[in-house]
């Protein structure tokens, strides 16, 4: 068998420049023609007793939105501690 028909590659092929992450955030992610706001997913560990204490001021139901809110409003502005804090004593009050 003769491989002499086997092509070469050739680098000089891409001229495309290097990109760089300024490069990529000035980019615009668009959705068909409309431009799209970005996404960017974190994934989070609670400790299990902050998980319990959501469970408990919320129900077995409804604890993952409020700690969905939480950390987004951790994200917007308040700490986290911040935001813990003031549930805590919303709680407390509403105890009383």
């Amino acid at each position: 068998m003769n491989n002499d028909s086997s092509s070469q590659i050739n680098e000089e092929m891409d001229e495309y420049p290097e990109m760089t992450q300024s490069d990529f955030d000035r980019a615009v992610f668009r959705v068909g023609l409309k431009p799209a706001k970005r996404r960017q997913g974190v994934s989070i560990v609670l400790d299990a007793n902050i998980v319990e204490y959501f469970k408990g001021i919320t129900g077995e139901d409804d604890y993952q939105s409020r700690i969905n809110d939480t950390l987004r409003e951790a994200v917007l502005g308040l700490s986290l501690e911040e935001r813990l804090r003031r549930i805590i004593r919303e709680e407390i009050k509403s105890a009383s």
